[in-house]
Parts: structure tokens; C-alpha cells; sequence
């Protein structure tokens, strides 16, 4: 066993990279739809998917969102999150191998059906229960919405990519109760049920190594940083340690 640091930042880039390997993603980019919505850890999927299909031009992460947390020195709307959709490209539709560009989850939500896959990013972890919630500041629910429209109603499957930054203690249910509650102020939550993928999916995806959280926390661009132990044969050790090596360095995401 051997434990590693890993930054927000090279958690995305770690997430992003075990999607494009994904075995649903993988059957999907043959003869099926996938709709990555847009998100901060979303931009770091859809760069490396597009970039397995030779389709990265013309992509950036820059304005790949909706709505972002910020610290509360720099400012916000009234949900105390920014949503600024100047510069917003869309989200990234690929229809049997061909990104479709400038199309958003709307443009195609009513034709998804089953064998096609939508990758939404979430807000809250309960990694112990593997679920995940999403915060909502639209008055009609936002894409997670519209996703679960095809997600309930036709069978598509739902992919969460999330940090485990994100993780919470109490029970998503309880916690969606109280902030959608009447009276309540910021935005609401959303638990939804789908395949949550962290970087401990990741890292078992990749190299077979199975992975767990043990330690978190840091200063100097650290902060938010997580220590996983991992472990496995000699093989899946040196694996995950080359995996882990190449995304160590991933830079900060900033505006």
C-alpha cells in the first residue's frame, strides 16, 4: 500500500481520463448519443473523450458551465454561486463518434433513449452510500431536470463524475428536505440516482488498483486536496503509480 496526494484539480484531470476509458462511454461513442453537461469537472471529461476521437479542436474548458461556486471574496448571485453564461459554448452532444457542435442537453434530451449515456457532474458526495445530489439554482430544475426526463422515463444512463472534495456526512435525503424546505434561502438540492464515478473509480478502472480516502486538507494551492491509499499487486501498484505521477501537476482551474 501506498498513499498519494491529490489536488481538486488532478482529481478532475484523474476522472476525466478513466471516462474516456469507461465501457459504457466506449459503447456509446460507436452508434450511440452521449451529452456531457456542462461542469467544471465535466470540461476535464469532455476534453479527454474528445481528444480519444481525434475531435479536441476547437474545445475549452474556459466557459464549460453553468453555475460555479466561488469564494465569497469575489462575487456571486444571490444563491452564492456565479452563473455567467457569456462565452457559454454549449454542452458536448456526440452522436455515433461526431461531436455535434454548439447543441445542449435541450436540443437532443427528447430523442435519448436507451444504450445512450448522459454525464452530469454533482455537488454533494455521500461516498460511503456511493450517491450524489446536485445543487439546483433553476426555478425549473436545470439540466438535471431535463437529464432525468430521459434518465426515469427511457431508460438512459446517468453518469455522475464527482471529486471527493465534495463528500458530506448526512444523509442526502435529510439534507434535500431541510434546504428545499419553504422558507429556506440559496439553492436547492437534488439527490439522483446514477453511477457515481470519484477518483476511486477512477483509479480501479485504470490500473485495478482499489483505492480509499484516509486524509484530506492542505495550504498553498493544496487546499481541498485528498490522501488515498492505495493498494494492489505489483503490476496495478506501478500502474497507479504512473497514472497518479502524470496528473500530480494539474494546474488550478481558474476564470
Amino acid at each position: 500500500m501506498r498513499s498519494f496526494v491529490l489536488s481538486p484539480a488532478a482529481g478532475k484531470r484523474l476522472i476525466g481520463r478513466a471516462m474516456a476509458s469507461h465501457p459504457a462511454i466506449e459503447a456509446a461513442l460507436e452508434s450511440r448519443t452521449i451529452v456531457i453537461i456542462a461542469g467544471t469537472t465535466n470540461g476535464y471529461v469532455a476534453e479527454e473523450i474528445l481528444a480519444k476521437i481525434g475531435q479536441f479542436n476547437g474545445f475549452s474548458r474556459d466557459r464549460f458551465f453553468r453555475g460555479i461556486t466561488l469564494p465569497p471574496w469575489l462575487p456571486t448571485d444571490e444563491d452564492g454561486m456565479l452563473h455567467d453564461m457569456s462565452g457559454f459554448p454549449g454542452d458536448v452532444v456526440i452522436v455515433s463518434g461526431r461531436w455535434q457542435k454548439g447543441k445542449t442537453i435541450l436540443n437532443v434530451v427528447n430523442k435519448l433513449k436507451e444504450g445512450d449515456v448522459i454525464v452530469k457532474g454533482a455537488n454533494s458526495l455521500d461516498l460511503w452510500a456511493k450517491r450524489a445530489a446536485v445543487l439546483i439554482g433553476h426555478p425549473r430544475g436545470g439540466t438535471i431536470g431535463l437529464a432525468l426526463q430521459a434518465v426515469v422515463g427511457r431508460r438512459v444512463r446517468l453518469i455522475l463524475p464527482v471529486g471527493l472534495e465534495k463528500r458530506v456526512y448526512c444523509d442526502l435525503d435529510d439534507l434535500a428536505a431541510r434546504l428545499n424546505a419553504p422558507g429556506a434561502q440559496g439553492p436547492r438540492l437534488l439527490p439522483v440516482s446514477g453511477e457515481v464515478f470519484s477518483e476511486i473509480e477512477a483509479i480501479e478502472l485504470l490500473t485495478g488498483a482499489k483505492a480509499e480516502l484516509v486524509a484530506a486538507g492542505g495550504v498553498s494551492g493544496a487546499e481541498g486536496a485528498v490522501w488515498l491509499a492505495v493498494d494492489g499487486g505489483v503490476e496495478e501498484m506501478a500502474a497507479a503509480e504512473e497514472l497518479l505521477a502524470a496528473v500530480a501537476a494539474e494546474p488550478g482551474f481558474e476564470l
